[in-house]
This record gives structure tokens, sequence and C-alpha cells, in this order.
């Protein structure tokens, strides 16, 4: 049988060649789309059996014209198939071997018709060099996502995909690294695999396909995260979640990527710290942008949450897409991923996240926590210039800052100063409450001398501030904290040995600021008795009736002669943080502080 088949096949090659030589003219027209071909029945019926088939059954006694609707490939794919019906030579390559393996599966190009027919060259080159390459097999895999179902029927997407599993395990097995802590170091580079790029021309849905197959092969689910990477700054790009003005897209184009984004949040690895949170903070602003599903941007903001010591103010800076009055950052996100680090601190782990594995970090530490607290204290800084943050929200976000993060209060007090600056209508009540979001008791000396002649600050806030700051002073001067006193003189001072003559003025100084605070004390009193008697009195509706909460003039020039007294009380500062000159002395923010204090 085999050899009535060659010898068939050599006499189809010979006529075909005498069709040629004798430019025979066509006895039948194939169409195939908008393209037809004039062509030799003769050719195609001896290799082609459904062009065999739709001949044979025509009602005319000899048709003249076939149609191939739907044929994979289109005309150019029935190009290469003519051809070699014809027997015109021309290359099989990873670039048309999908097309060519697909259209010949639509013709019925098999054994059965001629030896070494389309189906068995092309299997032939798949299974000898396609499926045994890496990017021969993403390229073919590409390649069949537009030749769909014929490529699922012959399961050629399949084998591709099983071949990239196998190789892709096989390449990484050498070159992962053991532990998760080597995956963003000094080289976050070094693990992102030569392949990875060439995955990035699938399909999303291929490319899930892809993924999972590796995983199910042995990949390790956290190795998957540069390779997710790539793919999402590849598939997102455009959307300009960075910068301050938005691109527009089509609707079409933001259907796209939502499902793109949402597939990558699904692909996440679930271990800690196998992501880096610069780029869950670029996926969660772009959730936000494309309006995906909630729990999509749960998820994120999960994930963010469990490795938020590792932030950046950068990160938490999330603006707030289509802008109609409110604030310019979205607060709301940033207070529910605090709201999640809290819980996960204080009840622990239930967040589905491993958290026991070898590749995450140990249990937060104090450290950590102090990270934290810098981190939002610099966000409630950033924040707080804009004028449409209400009272309520900046209060409720500062107040899930962990006391015990805080060392000291200056980072609390600089946005409370800055928050007050951009306020300024904000009513004695409202004053009160944002100040009472700080202790007192723990600004530095720094703080302390700024905050004494801070007129933004309610009176109540500055007695605290001095109050505590005598107490200090105090407890410096019987010795319980006398060993730090030289080291912050000497560091300051431009004298390195200070004399005794600077601990008798302190204590001087000491006493004459017990006696201010009193008269303080005493005058706020006698403020609040005129001020209840004015109001039952028949002068309650004079103009230059004193107020409790603000008294009229003695307030500035007294608050001037305590904040020349503390400064005086500091002579080893430098004299660019308090300046005694008519008491209107500020303090210089450190380098690190995007606002100054003023």
């Amino acid at each position: 049988m085999s050899s009535q088949q060659e010898l068939l096949s050599t006499v189809m090659k010979r006529t075909s060649e005498w069709i040629f030589s004798q430019e025979i003219p066509s006895d039948v027209t194939v169409q195939t789309g908008e393209a037809s071909f004039a062509l030799h029945k003769l050719p195609l019926i001896s290799k082609c059996g459904y062009i065999r088939k739709l001949v044979s059954e025509s009602n005319e006694a000899d048709p003249s014209e076939v149609n191939l609707p739907g044929i994979p490939g289109g005309a150019e794919a029935f190009e290469l198939a003519a051809k070699f019906c014809y027997g015109i030579n021309f290359e099989i390559s990873t670039e048309n071997v999908a097309m060519l393996r697909c259209v010949a599966e639509y013709l019925e190009m098999t054994e059965d018709y001629a030896v070494g027919n389309l189906v068995g060259r092309t299997e032939a080159y798949l299974n000898g060099v396609v499926l045994k390459s890496l990017p021969g097999a993403i390229i073919v895999l590409h390649k069949t996502e537009t030749l769909a179902p014929v490529a699922e029927k012959v399961k050629l997407a399949s084998r591709c995909i099983d071949a990239i599993a196998f190789l892709t395990c096989k390449e990484s097995q050498s070159s992962l690294p053991g532990r998760a802590g080597e995956m963003y170091g000094s080289n976050p580079e070094a693990i992102i695999e030569w392949w990875a790029e060439d995955l990035t021309i699938l399909r999303i849905d291929v490319f899930h396909r892809v993924l999972m197959a590796m995983i199910g092969r042995g990949f390790k689910q956290y190795a998957l995260g540069p390779i997710l990477m790539l793919y999402a700054q590849k598939s997102l790009k455009g959307l300009g979640v960075f910068g301050n003005g938005q691109k527009k897209i089509e609707p079409e184009q933001v259907h796209e990527k939502r499902i793109v984004l949402e597939t990558i949040v699904s692909l996440l690895p679930r271990q800690k710290n196998a992501m880096p949170v610069s780029f869950l903070s670029m996926l969660l602003r772009a959730a936000m942008y494309l309006e995906t599903t909630v729990a999509c941007r749960i998820d994120l903001e999960k994930r963010i949450a469990l490795q938020l010591e590792q932030a950046v103010l950068d990160d938490l800076l999330i603006p707030s897409y289509f802008f109609t009055g409110d604030t310019i950052f979205d607060v709301n996100t940033v207070q529910r991923i605090m709201m999640n680090y809290i819980n996960r601190e204080t009840e622990g782990p239930r967040s589905g996240f491993e958290v026991g594995d070898e590749y995450q970090s140990a249990t937060t530490n104090l450290s950590d926590l102090e990270q934290v607290g810098r981190l939002m204290e610099s966000y409630l800084a950033e924040i707080a210039s804009d004028r449409n943050l209400s009272v309520s929200k900046f209060i409720g976000l500062a107040e899930l800052v962990p006391e015990q993060s805080r060392v000291t209060e200056d980072g609390m007090y600089r946005a409370i100063d800055i928050y007050l600056k951009a306020h300024p209508v904000l009513s004695d009540l409202e004053r009160k409450k944002v100040c009472s979001l700080m202790n007192c008791q723990k600004l530095s000396r720094e703080a302390c001398a700024h905050a004494a002649q801070n007129e933004r600050l309610p009176v109540q806030t500055v007695v605290q501030v001095l109050y505590y700051e005598q107490q200090r002073l105090r407890e410096s001067m019987s010795g319980s904290v006398s060993p730090q006193l030289p080291s912050k003189i000497s560091m300051y001072s431009p004298d390195p040995y200070p004399v005794s003559d600077e601990l008798s003025s302190l204590r001087r100084e000491n006493e004459e600021l017990k006696v201010e605070l009193i008269k303080m004390k005493v005058r706020l009193q006698e403020l609040e008795r005129s001020s209840v008697k004015s109001n039952v009195g028949s002068s309650l509706h004079q103009s230059s009736a004193p107020s409790a909460d603000k008294p009229p003039l003695p307030r500035k020039s007294f608050m001037s002669s305590v904040s020349k007294k503390l400064g005086r009380l500091y002579p080893y500062l430098r004299a660019d943080v308090i300046s005694t000159a008519g008491g209107k002395g500020r303090t210089k923010a450190p380098k690190t502080r995007r606002h100054s204090i003023s």
C-alpha cells in the first residue's frame, strides 16, 4: 500500500511540474475570504482530502469554484498549502509552522492522501525543533492565539505550554536563589531569567495558562514575581498612574487592561517579600484608575500592609483619580492600609498569606514599628497642606499611628503645624483636638523651643509644652539626666568645656520661668471669670469683650517674654534654631523634611 502511495506521489509531482511547464489554464477558483486563487484541481485533490470531498460532493458535474470560509491563517496559509501541493519549495520555520499545521489539519492533508503530506512534515518540525527550544515554543504558542479552534483541536497550544513549563523549570533549577531576601537585594535583575521577556508577548489568558503549568511542574511561586513585573510593566504601559496628568485611553482598552490587571493580581505570590512594595503600589494605582473589582483592590491593600515597613512616602501618595473636589491624595485607601497593618500586628496573620515559610522575614519588631510610624508622620505632613482635608480625616489617620512607634513627637508636631498653617480658619475647639494628637512630653528641645513661640497653637498646648520643658530642666538640675547634659552642650556650644556659671544661670532662669507659669495660670483664671461675667452682664454685646480661649492683648506680649526666657534657658543651642529678637524666632527644619515649619 505504501509503495502505491509513493508511486502516486511521484506521479503527482511530475504532473504538477508538467502543468507549470505547459502553462495549462486553471480549472478551479479557490475563494478564501477576500482572496481568490486560480488553480488546478488535480494537484489540490491529490493532497487535500477536504477539497476532494467538496469536489466529489458538489452538485455540479465539473465544479469550477471552491469556497473555504474560516480557513485558519487566511489567504497566507492557503497560499503556502497550495505551493506544497504543487511541489514548490519553501522553508518551514517557527514563524509559520503553527499556521501550516492548522491549515493542513483544516484541509485534511494527511498521509491517507499522500506520503510525506503537510501534516506529517509540520509535526516532524514541531517535535524535532520547536518543542525542544524554549524561544521556539513561546513563538509558536503566540501564533496559536489567532488560530483557534483548530489549534486546540490538534492540541498545539497545550503541547507548547507543556514544553515551556518543562523547559523553564529545567532552566531555573540552577539559577534561582535559595532565599527571598536575595530577590530584591543589591542586584534585583539577577534572577530575571533570559526567557522572562519572551513570555510578555503572550495574551493574558495564554500567559495565565503557562504560569499555572509552570507551578504544576514545580516552579516556585515566589519566583514568578519578576515575570509578573515584566508583564505588568509592558501590558499596563500608558495609564499614567505615576504622573500628575492622566492619559486618555479608549473604553475597549480600559476593559482589556482591567482583565490583565485582575489576572496579574490573582497570580501574585502569597509569600511576604516576594514582591517589592513599589510594584504593589503601582498595581493599586492602576486598579483604582481602571476601576477593577473591590476584591482586587482589597487584596493589593492587604499585600502593601503586610510589607508596610518597607514602603517609602511616594508609595503611599496615591492620587484621587477622577478628582471631584475631594482631597488630592486618596486618604481613605491609606487609612485602610494602616488599619490592616495594625490588625495584623495585634491579632496576628489571618489574611491567607504565607507568613511562616523561609522566604519571609521575621515577626515585625520595634524597629519596623518605628519605621512605619515615621512613614505615617511623613505622610501626614505631606497631605496636611491640602485645604480640602477635613479635621476628622486628619485626626482619624493620625490616631492610627501607634504611640509606641514614636520615639519623639517631632514628626507629629511637624504635621500638626503644617495642618494648622494650611487651615487658618479652624475653631479653637478644632485646634485643640488636632493638637491633642501629640504628647508634648515627648517633644525634643528644638521642637519645644519652636512650639513655645508658635502663635498657631492653642494657649493650653503652649502651657503644656512649657510645663514639661520646665520639668525636664528640673530633672536635669537634680542630676537625673546629668550625664546627657554635657554631651548636648559640647555639641552646640562654641566652648567645648562650658563653665559652671552657665548652670547657675540656668537655675535662675528656671525659677523665673516658674514664676511666669504661675502668673499665666492666674491670668487664665481671671480671663475665664471675666468672660463668664461679661456673658451675664449688660456688656455682652460690646465689640471688645474678652474671650476665655483668646486673651486680647496680654497673649502675644506674654508669649514673647516666655519665648525669650525659653531661649535663654538653652545657651548651648545654635543661633539659627532659637532667635530671641522680639520673640519671633523659628526653628529650621532638618534637611530630610519636605516642608519647613514656619
